[in-house]
């Protein structure tokens, strides 16, 4: 065979040749990301252009970012298929036939947390940290910037820690009602406890937010893979589909987060105490101080108002400036259909408005360093993409003395993956997290007036009534949330899963409209909780109790895809860009901090998806006795 192999003559091809075959296969997967991405980008774009009547600072710049984002995540999922999967079926398939269930469990753990540093997403907690002001929420800037590491180890311990359960629970048959009961009891008491603590109380948003940061397109399919290959072995059949394991892999990192939160504030150890590492600087803090006052100083002494330059100019020319309106104060009267003002005051105020011309716009972030960036998501790629592959390969030649078949192909799957990532990363410091952040911050016009993202002046409100303009950004919320999930593939993939399980009496259409209306109220509570400053604690609680109450009284069957169904709303665009919505949005109004949206994202698909789960089966449980009485 190798002999008639070598006598085969190679066939020389042209670049233009291999660029002509290659592009439909190109052209497929980017039109594939494209689908996912278009509407959610598509709409916070027109949202702004449109609604808010504002322009898109660094438009440019957010293209370019948007463009390569695609880019990455082509060649990064491209790379996951090539790349990390045939590692993973295969220790998936081998691993519980050749090794002990100690080395399974720690393999399961280190898988947990290698994908978890692999996670596209993970990057965006790490830029989280700059919204945060230390003096009002020193445990939460210090876990997002001295802690950082930390944190996102935090959160890969609490996925590795969720994949030992999903094995185990797949090993001795374990329904989910009986893990969920007590995580989610803990997790009432850390957020309780949480909340009548003054550190402890920002931190509620961003432990409860890690949860949804967690499942994502590197995590889901590896945990998976294992875990199905374990059920095959132990069942001798096809092993389900493998429900559960994304459930856990949601709840144990926000036990991790809190448990990190915990023993920082035991250590003291925390921005502003006494054995914190960071050293006081004076000067920074005298600059901190006169920032936040400048932000609370009264709107008309700030950018509301005029100059003393524009004052001279005024007082020099007699002309009102532009953009002004003029009141007067005084005794009027009509005097032969004449309006007579007597010892009259005449005032001129600045009209809110952007005012800016779009030459005086700038379409590009000069602050960026683009090759800086390059570099940082180069390096953070490897980081997060390399250890993991070596686990991945030192357990298939190590401990399964496997060989892998078509390593020519694995290479280059784990070198797009790598370039992938880099791009992807990059995108979002260029497009995605700019570009949330904006629509975030210019988003409260609707109801206050606010200086714009990029822009000087001011603008706003939209709406006379403050309440209505609040209305409006809650409903721009459930708008953004419904239509983003109906984009996402995964939801496509388990509404057909649920039919086939359910034997057609859970329609796909059915769970895929119950979901994205679960996200959507989701965001819009979330967006909620920040407009009308009102606690995490007390809207993120009461669902998890009805929650409860619901998985008691539904089938196995129902909580098991019910509870997975928040993991498939958060990909890899939708957590950068509603995360930085959320943190704008907080910004803009002075909020603590602006977490707790993707939190409400993720409990609210679980509610509805069972709630509507319960009238199904009462709907085949009345059709049913009807038949029997017939």
């Amino acid at each position: 065979m190798e002999a008639i192999k070598n006598t085969l003559p190679k066939i020389k091809m042209t670049w233009k040749e291999r660029l002509t075959i290659l592009k439909p296969y190109l052209g497929d997967r980017i039109y594939e990301q494209i689908k996912n991405v278009w509407l959610i980008i598509t709409y916070l774009i027109l949202f702004q252009l449109i609604i808010l009547r504002l322009p898109i600072v660094d438009s440019i710049m957010i293209a370019v970012g948007i463009a390569i984002v695609l880019f990455g995540l082509m060649l990064f999922m491209e790379g996951l298929t090539l790349g990390l999967m045939p590692f993973g079926e295969t220790i998936g398939a081998t691993l519980p036939q050749k090794a002990g269930l100690i080395i399974i469990l720690s393999f399961a753990f280190m898988l947990g947390l290698g994908a978890t540093f692999a996670e596209p997403a993970i990057a965006t907690l790490q830029l989280a940290g700059r919204y945060i002001e230390p003096d009002s929420a020193p445990l939460l800037y210090s876990l997002l910037n001295e802690f950082a590491g930390q944190l996102v180890i935090a959160v890969g311990v609490g996925v590795g820690i969720a994949v030992i359960f999903g094995v185990l629970r797949f090993l001795y048959s374990w329904s989910l009602k009986v893990l969920i009961y007590p995580l989610v009891i803990l997790l009432t008491f850390f957020t309780v406890f949480a909340n009548f603590n003054e550190a402890l109380n920002p931190v509620i948003g961003l432990a409860w937010d890690c949860g949804a940061v967690t499942t994502g397109p590197v995590t889901v399919p590896l945990v998976l893979a294992l875990g199905i290959g374990v059920s095959r072995i132990v069942s001798g059949s096809s092993g389900g589909t493998g429900f559960g394991i994304v459930t856990l892999a949601s709840l144990f990192p926000i036990i991790a987060v809190f448990s990190l939160a915990f023993g920082h504030l035991g250590l003291d150890d925390y921005y502003g105490r006494p054995n914190s590492k960071l050293k006081f600087d004076k000067q920074a803090a005298s600059a901190h101080v006169a920032l936040s006052e400048e932000k609370n100083k009264p709107k008309e002494l700030a950018e509301t108002g005029y100059s003393f330059e524009d004052f001279e100019k005024f007082r020099k020319s007699g002309k009102v400036p532009a953009g002004s309106e003029l009141s007067f104060k005084g005794d009027m009267k009509l005097d032969e259909g004449k309006i007579i003002i007597d010892n009259a005051s005449i005032i001129v105020k600045k009209r809110y408005g952007f005012r800016a011309k779009m030459s005086d716009l700038r379409f590009w972030d000069d602050a960026l360093d683009f090759f800086e960036k390059l570099k940082d998501s180069l390096i953070g790629a490897a980081r997060a993409i390399l250890p993991l592959c070596l686990l991945l390969f030192l357990v298939l030649r190590g401990i399964l003395r496997e060989k892998i078949k078509g390593s020519d192909e694995i290479a280059i799957g784990i070198f797009f993956a790598l370039i992938g990532m880099s791009l992807f990363m990059l995108g979002i410091f260029l497009a995605l997290e700019p570009l949330g952040s904006q629509v975030g911050q210019n988003i409260s016009s609707s109801f206050t007036a606010i200086k714009p993202y990029g822009a000087l002046g001011m603008h706003g409100p939209l709406f006379e009534n403050k309440f209505i303009g609040q209305i409006a950004v809650i409903l721009f919320g459930f708008a953004l949330g419904y239509s983003a999930t109906l984009a996402e593939p995964a939801l496509n993939a388990l509404g057909a899963t649920v039919e086939k399980i359910t034997i057609g009496s859970f329609r796909k259409s059915l769970l895929m409209q119950s979901v994205a209306a679960g996200v959507g109220i989701g965001i819009a509570a979330g967006v909620a909780k920040l407009v009308f400053d009102l606690p995490l604690s007390w809207m993120l609680l009461p669902p998890y109790m009805i929650l409860l109450v619901l998985t008691f009284i539904s089938s196995e069957d129902f909580v098991n895809f019910a509870w997975d169904s928040a993991g498939v709303t958060t990909g890899p665009i939708t957590v950068p860009l509603v995360l930085a919505m959320g943190l704008g949005i907080g910004q803009s109004i002075g909020a603590l901090e602006g977490f707790g949206v993707l939190a409400m994202a993720s409990v609210f698909p679980i509610l509805t998806v069972l709630i509507v789960g319960k009238l199904v089966q009462q709907s085949e449980s009345s059709e049913t006795e009807e038949e029997v009485e017939a």
